[in-house]
C-alpha cells in the first residue's frame, strides 16, 4: 500500500513538508521537479476540501459524523458507490444549463482522516487507462495537479461522496474517467474556437456521445455539464429521448406498422420527431450572445402509464446564451444504415427501421463536430445494467419494471445493437472525423479499459 500522510485542516497548509517527493523514484527526472513545484500550487487546491469557498455556489459543511476507525483513501470495497443508477438522477428544471441533476453539497469529516498525498494520487491519475488517448502525460498531469485536485473535489461534492473516505471504485470513476474526458472535451472546445477570427459569433460545440442504455453516458454528461459550469462554460445537455415522438406520434407509428415489434414502443429509428430535434439544434446553435434565452425539451417517460409523452413545455429547463458547448448524448447516435440484407439477416423487422435511419444524419449526426463512443465489449451487458437499475429502483419504493417486462425492453433494442455497433466501432460515427473521435471501452463495472 502507498504511504498515507495524516492531515488535519491545519496541516493541510503545509502539505508540501509532507509529500516526501525525495523518497518518489521515476526514470523521468523532469516530472519530479515539475511534481514538486505543483505542490505548491495544489495546496490552495487541497485547502478547498476543508475550506470550501461559499463564492463557489457550495452550501456551508455538513456535520455529518464519520468512523471513529481510520478509513483509508485506497479502501478496496467497492460497495460506497456501486454507479448502478446512471439514470435516476434528479431532473432539476430551474438549471440554467438545462441538465439533469440531483442536489449538491459537501460531506467532510469531523475528525482527522487520513488521506492519500498528493504524490500517490498522481500515481493513480497516471497509471489511468485514458491518459494517452485524451493527450495527457506523466509531465502534464504534474504540471496540473492542482486543476485534477480541484476536479476531483467538486465531483465528490456534486456525488454527494467524502473525498477523504473514496473507494478505489470512486478514484477511478473520478480520476481516470470522468476527469480525462472532460479535458479531453476542453481540448476540443479550444481547437474549435480557435477557427474562428476575433470578433466572430462562435457557435456552441456540439459534442456527441453514443452509448448503449445502462453504460452510463447520462451521468457522464451530468458529471462534464457541471465541471464545465463550475469552470466558467456555458453548457447545455440534449439527450435523444428529447425527441421521441408525442404520444399522438407514437400509436400512429404503432398502426403504420403491425406487428412490428421493434416500432411498438419508442426507441428505434422512426420513433423520433427529426424535424423537432433539427429546430432545436438550429435554435441553440444561434444562442451566441448574453441574454438570448431558450428551453430544451424533454421527454416524460412515466406518462400514458409508461409509453411516454412529450413533457409539459412550462417544465422544460431555461437555458442562457452565450453557449460554449451542447452535450448531446443518445444511444443510437452516429448509427449507420446499412444494406438491406445485412440488417434483415439480423431481424426482419429491423428493414424498416434501417430506412427510417437515412433521415437521421441530417437531423442529428450533422450537427456533431467531435465524438464520443462509448464501446461495450457484449450487447447483452445492456440487459444486466438495466435490471440492475430497475432492482435498485424496487427495493428504494420506485415503480420499476419487473425482470420479464426489463427482458421485453430490451429486447426491443439489441437487433439494432448487433446490426450496427460493429460497423460504429470500427469506422466510427457518420460523418465523424477520426482528430475528434475517442472511443471508451468499458467493462461490466462500466470502467473504462485498455484496448488496441
Amino acid at each position: 500500500m502507498a504511504a498515507l500522510t495524516t492531515l488535519t485542516p491545519c496541516q493541510a497548509s503545509s502539505l508540501h513538508s509532507n509529500i516526501g517527493i525525495s523518497q518518489y523514484h521515476t526514470q523521468n527526472q523532469n516530472v519530479v521537479i515539475n511534481l514538486t513545484k505543483s505542490i505548491h500550487k495544489a495546496k490552495s487546491s487541497l485547502l478547498c476540501y476543508y475550506h470550501p469557498n461559499p463564492s463557489l455556489g457550495f452550501s456551508s459543511l455538513s456535520t455529518q459524523s464519520t468512523p471513529n476507525t481510520a478509513s483509508t483513501h485506497f479502501s478496496t470495497s467497492g460497495s460506497g458507490s456501486s454507479w448502478l443508477q446512471d439514470n435516476t438522477m434528479n431532473h432539476d428544471a430551474s438549471s440554467g444549463s438545462g441538465s439533469r441533476e440531483g442536489p449538491m453539497y459537501s460531506v467532510f469529516p469531523s475528525k482527522p482522516a487520513q488521506v492519500s498525498s498528493v504524490q500517490d494520487l498522481y500515481d493513480f491519475i497516471c497509471s489511468g487507462p485514458l491518459l494517452d488517448k485524451v493527450g495527457q502525460t506523466a509531465e502534464k498531469v504534474a504540471e496540473n495537479i492542482d486543476k485534477w485536485l480541484f476536479y476531483g473535489s467538486k465531483l465528490c461534492r456534486l456525488f454527494q461522496l467524502n473525498e477523504l473516505y473514496l473507494t478505489i471504485p470512486e478514484k477511478a470513476r473520478f480520476y481516470h474517467y470522468y476527469i480525462p474526458v472532460f479535458l479531453w472535451c476542453e481540448d476540443q472546445i479550444s481547437e474549435y474556437r480557435s477557427q474562428f477570427k476575433e470578433g466572430e459569433e462562435i457557435p456552441p460545440l456540439v459534442i456527441g456521445f453514443s452509448a448503449p442504455q445502462g453504460c452510463g453516458k447520462t451521468t457522464l454528461v451530468f458529471a462534464l455539464d457541471y465541471l464545465f459550469r463550475i469552470t466558467g462554460r456555458k453548457s447545455a445537455t440534449l439527450s435523444i429521448d428529447d425527441f421521441y415522438l408525442t404520444a399522438e406520434g407514437q400509436a400512429k407509428l404503432r398502426e403504420e406498422n403491425p406487428g412490428n415489434a421493434l416500432l411498438e414502443l419508442r426507441g428505434n429509428a422512426g420513433s423520433h420527431d427529426l424535424p423537432f430535434s433539427v429546430q432545436t439544434l438550429t435554435a441553440l446553435s444561434k444562442l451566441t450572445k448574453e441574454g438570448m434565452k431558450m428551453k430544451l425539451p424533454r421527454y416524460d417517460k412515466s406518462a400514458y402509464r409508461g409509453k411516454g409523452d412529450r413533457a409539459d413545455p412550462s417544465t422544460w429547463p431555461e437555458v442562457e446564451g452565450p453557449l460554449t458547448v451542447i452535450l448531446y448524448e443518445g444511444w443510437m447516435l452516429g448509427f449507420k444504415p446499412l444494406p438491406t440484407e445485412v440488417v434483415k439477416a439480423v431481424d426482419p423487422q429491423l428493414e424498416t427501421v434501417n430506412k427510417n435511419l437515412e433521415a437521421y444524419y441530417d437531423a442529428w449526426d450533422k450537427f456533431i463536430k467531435a465524438w464520443i463512443v462509448i464501446k461495450i465489449q457484449d450487447p447483452s451487458c445492456v440487459y444486466r445494467w438495466r435490471l440492475q437499475a430497475e432492482i435498485a429502483m424496487r427495493e428504494a419504493g420506485k415503480p420499476g419494471m419487473s425482470d420479464e417486462e426489463v427482458r421485453d425492453f430490451v429486447s426491443r433494442y439489441l437487433p439494432a445493437y448487433k446490426a450496427y455497433l460493429p460497423t460504429l466501432y470500427s469506422e466510427g460515427p457518420n460523418g465523424s472525423d477520426p482528430k475528434h473521435l475517442l472511443v471508451i471501452e468499458i467493462d461490466e463495472g462500466r470502467n473504462p479499459i485498455l484496448f488496441e
